[in-house]
């Protein structure tokens, strides 16, 4: 992985309570909050000078906020995603390494995978009845994508603590 074990380690702690509220948040009104966009955005801003490589690769990381922030805007816009999503998606997008982009995809596509079928499977079973007022449940085809974001974003940070650099 290129992402390093200890910037990993460090970002580790501070992001998965963000990543927990932000799914939480998004199964249970249908919105990810503004409030864990800029604690994420914070997190990597306050940390990310002092555990990353080098000061290049802070400001590439930064300028990768910058740039999904644009493609969000533009995809949001256009009606194909939620605005919670693109800002998270964002802010989430400073915490990765440019060489591990086709792990990160590969784990999103698995995260979205299994995020649906539990969220589809409890939708439809006695499970529902543990959390009986989430918006999420009634979206038709709609689908609370702060809770895969935030898994992905989890998961990656966690085989970087393993197996990173």
């Amino acid at each position: 992985m290129a992402i390093t074990a200890l910037s990993a380690w460090w970002f580790l702690p501070f992001v998965l309570p963000i990543c927990a509220y932000a799914a939480y948040t998004d199964l249970a009104r249908m919105k990810i909050t503004n409030r864990a966009v800029l604690a994420l955005a914070g997190v990597f801003i306050a940390l990310g000078w002092a555990v990353l490589p080098s000061l290049d690769v802070y400001l590439w990381r930064l300028a990768q906020l910058a740039i999904m922030l644009g493609f969000g805007i533009v995809l949001n816009a256009a009606g194909t995603m939620g605005a919670g999503d693109a800002k998270f998606i964002a802010a989430s997008a400073s915490y990765i390494a440019l060489g591990d982009l086709r792990l990160v995809i590969a784990l999103l596509a698995a995260a979205l995978l299994a995020a649906v079928l539990t969220h589809r499977i409890a939708r439809h079973t006695p499970l529902r009845k543990l959390a009986p007022h989430w918006q999420s449940w009634e979206q038709g085809k709609k689908f609370p994508m702060g809770f895969a974001l935030g898994m992905t974003l989890a998961l990656y940070l966690i085989l970087g603590a393993l197996n990173g650099a």
